[in-house]
């Protein structure tokens, strides 16, 4: 981490003309939580035709595209991660029909709709499984067999591994006499993609929805899809123990190097890819995406768009502020991390901000409420595709849920004294509509999670009518992003000592727009002359937040920019 007093690494960026940018890749993606949506038939949990009563809601805020979390037929161990028919819809969401409905509504708000794929393992209760246990042809390599090795009399899993959910990765089925693999919980089985037929199945899967209207996937948990291959005698290796962890349940008790991040997994990524690009040449239209999920190392996400020869994805997920930035992060750190991905990026690729998802705290809970609206003009602000978790746009903060009343598999998993660090249940909760009966999600009595205390001062209806809200700021920097300076235009990042970030947005004939947040608690007075060249003496206010002593269209001089504790501001030149 730079620790200068003005970091100015100045990065320019040379994008796309308009005229070859897809529509994706200036876009705004927004997360669906089904189950946390919208209720329509009051029976606690979301559903399709609820999302589809809210997609004026998306266009409102200018979404572009959003991504449901998993919809399909399940068991509902995993909260539809474990997928028991992947080419239907579980009743609980609706029925095929009310999906083809949602499809034809958001096609008439020019909103597209991308699905939730689960490539690495289904539902235990999924045909292939119960075919593949039951031993028949076709399917008895679909999974991840193995009979173990006896120890002293005693039969015992084949390796050490470690599951995400805790515990080994292995469980006996007594039918098939034999361990299966599940790199997460008991339920959901591991696919064995080693089986040409398994890949070409979920091929086959990818193209029923494309057919079906969607126009892309995000990838779940894609680094878990390979492990190393096993040996001559069908063998793998145990994994080496990670030192500083001792709970010998704990997933992070092993250094997972032959259960993630195999280079098959990228080549799979690839061949995903390849079903993309067949059903576009099939329906043509405007370009279908792949968004990757994947908490790796840098040089490995970068090969996820493609290695030259092979298209990847156009979206592998951007976690570097995410997973790295904390509550105590300075500038210099926030910058570090944006250069990170901008400085690695293979050339002619595009950029994605993510800041909150399904499975992290969130933004007002991680980093303060008070920073809610200097995230938001980073994800917007930046160049490229901007992510937005449902609720980050109006501040939902994380809802403490009780050991008793905890239903997420990972939290009940583990135990009383370490559920707290593990339950995703607090980001989960439903979404917060008006000041009405649990929230305006449900008319239920209850919920399948409980609605947030706050909901009365943080809902969508409130924060409609209050100017600086974070609602408003959010649509303001949405709005802002039509602007061509900000869909094709440079950018250059820099922390201006370590409580100040700062970014230029520049396109030649265009105004400049600049971003300027103070995220710490000092008042500071900021020189923008010093850090960006071809800017004008003065310098308008375009968007502020509710910590701004200014006001839109004021005017400031760019060498004295005055910045109140915690004020997020974006001006442009004049």
């Amino acid at each position: 981490m730079f620790k200068l007093l003005v970091l100015s690494c100045l990065l320019a960026l040379a994008l796309p003309s308009l005229a070859e940018v897809g529509w994706w890749k200036t876009g705004q993606f927004y997360q669906i939580y089904p189950r946390s949506f919208k209720d329509s038939d009051g029976d606690g949990v979301g559903d399709l035709i609820g999302i589809t009563q809210q997609l004026a809601y998306l266009k409102e805020i200018g979404i572009t595209a959003t991504w449901l979390s998993p919809i399909f037929t399940s068991p509902m161990a995993d909260f539809g991660y474990d997928v028991a028919d992947l080419k239907n819809i579980d009743p609980i969401f609706g029925t095929m029909a009310d999906f083809e409905a949602l499809v034809a509504r958001a096609k008439e708000l020019d909103i597209k709709i991308i699905l939730d794929f689960v490539p690495n393992h289904t539902s235990d209760e999924c045909d292939w499984f119960i075919r593949s246990a039951a031993g028949e042809a076709e399917y008895k390599d679909f999974y991840v067999w193995h009979t173990g090795k006896v120890v002293n009399g005693i039969r015992q899993p084949p390796t050490n591994w470690i599951g995400v959910f805790r515990g080994s990765m292995w469980t006996w089925h007594e039918g098939r006499q034999a361990y299966y693999l599940h790199q997460f919980h008991a339920k959901q089985p591991d696919l064995n993609y080693r089986n040409p037929k398994v890949v070409e199945a979920m091929k086959d899967v990818l193209r029923f929805w494309l057919r079906k209207g969607a126009y892309g996937f995000r990838i779940d948990a894609v680094p878990h899809v390979y492990e190393v291959p096993a040996d001559a005698d069908g063998n793998w290796p145990d994994e080496p123990r990670n030192e500083e962890v001792s709970d010998p349940e704990d997933y992070t008790y092993l250094q997972h190097i032959y259960t993630t991040d195999q280079p098959e997994t990228l080549e799979l990524v690839y061949a995903f890819r390849d079903v993309i690009e067949e059903i576009d040449a099939e329906l043509g239209g405007d370009d279908r995406v792949l968004l990757t999920e994947a908490y790796s190392p840098l040089d490995i996400l970068m090969q996820y768009y493609g290695n030259g020869t092979h298209l990847g994805s156009q979206i592998p997920f951007n976690f570097e502020l995410l997973s790295k930035i904390s509550y105590s992060s300075d500038a210099y750190h926030y910058s570090e991390l944006i250069h990170n991905w901008l400085d690695n990026m293979p050339e002619g690729q595009v950029a994605n901000w993510v800041f909150g998802n399904h499975d992290q705290s969130r933004i007002g809970s991680r980093l303060g409420a008070d920073r809610i609206d200097a995230c938001n003009m980073i994800i917007l602000g930046l160049p490229g595709v901007s992510v937005t978790y449902q609720g980050e746009e109006m501040g939902m903060t994380d809802v403490w849920i009780s050991w008793e009343d905890t239903v997420d598999p990972q939290a009940c998993q583990s135990n009383e004294q370490e559920f707290e660090r593990l339950t995703r249940d607090p980001v989960r909760t439903p979404f917060q509509w008006s000041d009405e009966q649990n929230a305006g999600f449900s008319n239920a009595s209850v919920t399948w999670l409980p609605v947030a205390s706050d909901y009365k001062l943080v809902n969508v209806k409130k924060e409609r009518g209050i100017a600086l809200s974070h609602l408003n700021v959010y649509k303001q920097l949405r709005a802002l992003r039509d602007e061509p300076t900000l869909k094709q235009g440079d950018v250059s990042v820099s922390a201006i000592g370590p409580n100040v970030l700062a970014f230029k947005r520049s396109l030649a004939g265009q105004k400049s727009y600049i971003t300027v947040i103070n995220i710490n608690d000092d008042v500071e007075s900021i020189n923008l002359d010093s850090v960006f060249t071809s800017i004008t003496t003065q310098l308008q206010y375009v968007v502020v937040n509710d910590k701004s002593a200014r006001r839109k269209n004021d005017l400031t001089f760019a060498n004295s920019v005055l910045l109140m504790p915690k004020e997020a501001v974006v001006l442009s030149t004049v």
